[in-house]
């Protein structure tokens, strides 16, 4: 017999009651859809970092606020990512004011990698904010 993955398996679970309360009260009022979807978010995040953990095949989101005034930050950026082809998926560039630009990078590849290339660029002069976000196939 074959086993079926999206089969919805019920089963019970003990919580203190702040937990509980926190989950009523501030969870569901910020748009999950129920405490079963909390739960398996908390469940599917366990699972990137497990595959974080074992230098899998995975996935960053690289989002980074600066200034496009600096000097040649924006050659720099560039050239880190032509030096990873293999890793830099697609970028998205927004501007926002008249010196600060946002720009999206998706990066693929192992975690170090990864954490590798997000460093390179997040620690540029003229970078005002960076932040990886970590994901994988699950």
């Amino acid at each position: 017999m074959e086993k079926d993955d999206n089969k919805i398996v019920r089963f019970s679970i003990s919580l203190e009651q702040s937990l509980f309360d926190y989950i009523e009260n501030d969870v569901l009022k910020t748009g999950y859809a129920s405490r079963s979807e909390f739960i398996r978010d908390l469940i599917r995040q366990k699972m990137v970092e497990k595959k974080w953990e074992k230098e899998t095949e995975c996935l960053g989101v690289l989002t980074i606020l600066y200034d496009h005034h600096h000097n040649e930050l924006s050659d720099k950026m560039v050239e880190i990512q032509h030096g990873h082809l293999l890793n830099v998926s697609c970028t998205l560039h927004m501007h926002v004011t008249h010196h600060d630009c946002l720009e999206v990078i998706v990066i693929k590849g192992s975690p170090a990698e990864i954490e590798k290339i997000a460093a390179q660029i997040s620690g540029l002069k003229g970078v005002k904010h960076a932040q990886l976000a970590k994901t994988a196939i699950i």
